[in-house]
């Protein structure tokens, strides 16, 4: 009987947290452990940035090409963002999936919100909550890259983001980061053996069945 474990259809792990919840350290600790978890390459309108490379951090459009692809329906979720537009193109992240590729988005949850309406049986949505808002408060300080009214600001929106945790499939709290990145690694490894997404299964056990023992 063959052992063989494939095909299977990719995993669409969409992570969303308020800033400072500690989701950037948890995904890149996740993808750094699972070489077949690749992150979704977001297409924007803005220019590029100093030390940016173009198709790895971004892919770099002019404003018409993103309105022509809105028209054609080919984002999964998009967004105005300070005058510019950001969005998660389609055929890439359907291609990935059906290859059994897994595809790791980091987007808040309206984002969150577009790509499950679009892929309601590969998106599985897990949205990170803090302890509390004074330690929120607190990580945004310690890490020193914001003035006082942007983390204001960014604590202000955490209520808007937190109040809407309650659409996504799992929650938990990062208040310890080997114990939040455990939770994550099972949440992401029993979605990879959901019955639907290994297409092998049923050759498998037919081949068991067959077997004369």
């Amino acid at each position: 009987m063959s052992n063989d474990r494939t095909p299977r259809r990719g995993v669409l792990l969409i992570v969303a947290s308020p800033s400072g919840a500690g989701k950037t350290s948890l995904c890149r600790r996740l993808m750094a452990d699972h070489g077949g978890l690749e992150l979704s390459v977001s297409m924007t309108t803005r220019g590029i940035r100093p030390g940016e490379v173009a198709d790895r951090d971004y892919h770099f459009v002019s404003p018409e090409e993103f309105q022509s692809l809105i028209d054609a329906d080919a984002f999964l979720e998009w967004a105005d963002v300070h005058g510019s537009r950001y969005g998660s193109p389609r055929a890439p992240i359907d291609k990935a999936l059906s290859e059994g590729r897994d595809v790791l988005f980091d987007i808040d949850w309206q984002g969150a919100a577009q790509v499950a309406a679009k892929c309601p049986e590969d998106a599985v949505r897990v949205f990170i909550l803090p302890p509390s808002l004074e330690e929120l408060r607190r990580r945004l300080v310690t890490r020193s890259q914001d003035a006082e009214d942007v983390i204001e600001r960014r604590i202000r929106n955490a209520k808007g983001e937190i109040e809407h945790c309650d659409v996504f499939d799992y929650v938990f709290v990062n208040d310890d980061f080997d114990r939040s990145y455990a939770e994550l690694a099972h949440i992401y490894h029993a979605e990879r053996s959901r019955r639907f997404r290994n297409v092998w299964v049923g050759d498998y056990r037919d081949g068991l069945l067959g077997e004369d023992v």
